[in-house]
């Protein structure tokens, strides 16, 4: 997902052009760099997190196409609250690519990560997409995620993605829409997670920044 800006910038190129960057999601601000997705209200998280304690069950199946990957560094911090933040933040992620692919902005997963303005940001993104008729392919990095808790119920997450290999998908045609690799494909992601009464550690708020210098590595 060629960044958000740059995935939805080439979806709305496509559509009028998207780019990618809906990646996860969120996606978040389907409509150019340093936007608000969802402000004042959450997002992160790892590849194939173990269950901990404080996860809810009953988690709504997300199931990705073989042709997109997604990797999550740093899902490890040894404090368990922590590690539940950044599985719910990466599943989020996933949540919300899925969605993207399977051209389904009430997807359950989609309303089971998300909450608020973050809800309403993931699904009107998931929506460009689909009247695109653009999908996601490749492979997304997510790294240096780092977590900080507000009391037990609210925390914030923030961390980097790499979608210089990630693509909007011409549905029709099931080809990639392949762009030029550039500083815009490395998004900085900003976001406000809070404990809902079903354990689940949902997005509320993102703000993603394209081209960010720490997120350049």
């Amino acid at each position: 997902m060629n960044r958000r800006p740059t995935l939805l910038a080439a979806a709305l190129t496509a559509v009028a052009a998207l780019s990618l960057s809906a990646c996860g999601g969120g996606d978040d601000s389907p409509e150019g760099n340093d936007k608000i997705a969802g402000a004042d209200t959450g997002v992160a998280a790892s590849t194939s997190p173990s269950k901990s304690p404080s996860r809810a069950s009953n988690r709504p199946e997300i199931k990705l196409p073989s042709d997109l990957t997604m990797t999550f560094e740093d899902g490890k911090t040894g404090d368990p609250v922590k590690d539940a933040v950044l599985a719910d933040s990466a599943d989020r992620m996933r949540a919300t690519n899925a969605a993207i692919a399977r051209t389904d902005p009430k997807a359950e997963a989609l309303n089971f990560y998300n909450a608020g303005r973050a809800l309403e940001a993931a699904a009107t993104w998931v929506e460009k997409f689909k009247k695109g008729n653009l999908g996601i392919t490749g492979t997304i990095r997510y790294y240096d995620r780092t977590v900080t808790l507000e009391g037990s119920k609210t925390a914030s997450l923030v961390f980097c993605a790499d979608e210089s290999k990630g693509y909007a998908k011409d549905l029709k045609t099931n080809k990639p829409k392949v762009t030029t690799p550039s500083d815009e494909d490395f998004i900085l992601y900003n976001t406000r997670l809070e404990k809902s009464d079903d354990g689940v550690w949902q997005t509320t708020r993102i703000v993603s920044t394209a081209g960010a210098k720490q997120c350049l590595k």
